[in-house]
C-alpha cells in the first residue's frame, strides 16, 4: 500500500511538473520524497528559484504561505491547512500593529515563524540562521521591536550586545520546554558527546549563555541546517541533540558512523507531523490546498522576507 502511494506521487509530481518541499522536521518519509528538505530560511530561497509551476510545501501553514508570497506566478499547495505552529500563533497583526504605535521609530524585525500580515507590518524577517547577521545590519542607534521568539530574541540581543532591542514574549511550544534537567542527564549519560542545541530552546537564555560565553567544550547553538552542516563536517563519535526529532533522520544520513540523543522523546511538533504521504497524495491529485496571499498584504510581506534572504 505504502509503495503504491509512493508510486503515485512520483507519477504526479512529474505529470503536473510539481516541485515538493520539505522541512527538517518533517516525518522521514516525507523527508525522503520530497526534491528538497531544509530550514526555513532555505526552503525560501529554494521556492524563489524553483522552475515548476507547482510547488507542494510539506511543512507548517506560515511556510506554504512565505513561498506564495515570493512566488505569486505559481500554485503553492499544502497537504493538511490545519498545520499550523504555536510560534506564529503568538503575534498577530493587532498585537504588532499596537506595539508598532507605541515605538513608530523602532525597526520590526519578525520571525519567519509568523503570519502574512505580521509580516506586512515588519522591516525584516529572520530565521536562526541569520537573525544575529540581520540584526547587526541594522544602525545600533535604532531601537528593534523582535519577535514573536523571546528565547531567539534574547539570544540575538545577547550575541549582538544590543541594548536597545525590545522583545515579545512568544514562544515554540516544542522548543520552551527543553528542561535544563534533561539536557544535564542526556549529558551526563554522554559526556563525550557534543551537544547541538537550538536557539529557540528556553535555558539557552538561562543557564546554558553563560557556559557558552565561557567556551564550554562541545556546546554549540545551531540553526537546523547550522545543525546538519557541522554534524557533516565534523562527524563526531555521539551527539547530544537539543531541536524536534524530525532532524535526527537528515543527521542520520549525514554522518550514520555517528550516535544522536534527543534531550527528550517529548520534542516533537504535532503540527510538523500532520503531513503524511496519504495527504501528499491527496494534494496531488486534487491540486488542494492552495495558499494565496492577497496582493495588498503579499506587496507589503515580500519586502521583509527578500531582504532575509538577500542578507541569508
Amino acid at each position: 500500500m505504502r509503495e503504491e502511494v509512493l508510486r503515485k506521487i512520483e507519477k504526479l509530481k512529474n505529470e503536473k511538473n510539481v516541485v515538493i518541499l520539505a522541512h527538517n522536521y518533517q516525518l522521514p518519509e516525507i523527508q525522503e520524497l520530497a526534491d528538497f528538505v531544509g530550514d526555513s530560511l532555505g526552503l525560501s530561497q529554494k521556492a524563489q528559484n524553483v522552475k515548476e509551476k507547482i510547488i507542494l510545501f510539506c511543512g507548517v501553514h506560515f511556510m506554504a504561505e512565505t513561498a506564495s508570497i515570493l512566488c505569486p506566478e505559481k500554485k503553492v499547495l499544502i497537504p493538511d491547512p490545519e498545520a499550523g505552529c504555536s510560534l506564529s500563533d503568538s503575534l498577530t497583526y493587532e498585537q504588532l500593529k499596537s506595539w508598532k504605535e507605541r515605538y513608530p521609530e523602532a525597526v520590526v524585525v519578525t520571525y519567519v515563524n509568523t503570519s502574512a500580515k505580521v509580516k506586512s507590518l515588519s522591516d525584516y524577517c529572520v530565521t536562526s540562521s541569520n537573525a544575529v547577521k540581520v540584526v547587526n545590519s541594522i544602525p545600533e542607534d535604532k531601537m528593534i521591536l523582535f519577535g514573536p521568539d523571546m528565547f531567539l530574541g534574547s539570544y540575538v540581543s545577547r550575541v549582538t550586545k544590543r541594548k536597545n532591542l525590545r522583545l515579545w514574549a512568544g514562544e515554540c511550544h516544542v522548543h520552551a520546554a527543553v528542561r535544563q534537567e534533561d539536557i544535564e542527564k542526556a549529558r551526563k549519560s554522554h559526556p563525550q558527546a557534543k551537544f547541538l542545541i537550538h536557539p529557540e530552546c528556553g535555558c539557552v537564555t538561562s543557564c546554558l549563555i553563560d557556559a557558552f560565553d565561557k567556551g564550554e567544550k562541545g556546546s554549540i547553538i545551531l540553526s537546523t541546517e547550522g545543525m546538519i552542516r557541522e554534524v557533516e563536517k565534523a562527524k563526531e563519535k555521539e551527539y547530544v541533540i537539543a531541536t524536534e526529532k524530525g532532524i535526527l533522520h537528515r543527521l542520520k544520513k549525514v554522518s550514520p558512523e555517528s550516535q544522536f540523543y534527543l534531550v527528550s522523546d517529548e520534542l516533537e511538533c504535532k503540527y510538523m507531523k500532520m503531513i503524511t504521504i496519504e495527504k501528499v497524495l491527496h494534494s496531488l491529485e486534487n491540486e488542494v490546498f492552495e495558499v494565496k496571499i492577497p496582493e495588498d498584504i503579499r506587496e507589503k510581506a515580500i519586502i521583509p522576507i527578500k531582504r532575509m534572504v538577500e542578507i541569508g
